[in-house]
């Protein structure tokens, strides 16, 4: 996550959690409650989850909210975890997307690996 923060600019915070909420690592600034974040996160990544499948628009990747000060991206981490990453006005989405997925492989060997 870390790497991911410091190659990309305009990301703010990071965390990863698992689907139900429980946080497992964050970097967060003070401005944030990381145990809240993963818990709305959790909450938003099940209905976007419900709603890709009433839709039929298959696996679920990520949702991403837009606010007048930037944007919050939650990654789902296969069937177990999430990770959230909260960017300012100056985070390229698109690039953002294409480097984040070395990232989810990772988290999601480390999360498959420690079970």
């Amino acid at each position: 996550m870390r790497t991911l923060r410091e190659q990309s600019t305009g990301i703010t915070d990071t965390l990863v959690s698992a689907v139900d909420g429980l946080l497992i690592e964050a970097d967060t600034g003070a401005a944030i409650d990381p145990d809240g974040l993963a818990a709305i996160a959790a909450a938003g990544l099940g209905l976007a989850r419900r709603t890709t499948s009433a839709t039929d628009r298959g696996t679920l990747r990520r949702v991403v909210t837009y606010g007048s000060h930037g944007c919050a991206a939650v990654y789902a981490v296969g069937d177990t975890a999430l990770m959230v990453i909260v960017g300012d006005e100056g985070l390229d989405l698109d690039r953002l997307h294409q480097e984040s997925q070395p990232v989810l492989k990772r988290i999601g060997s480390l999360l498959t690996d420690g079970a």
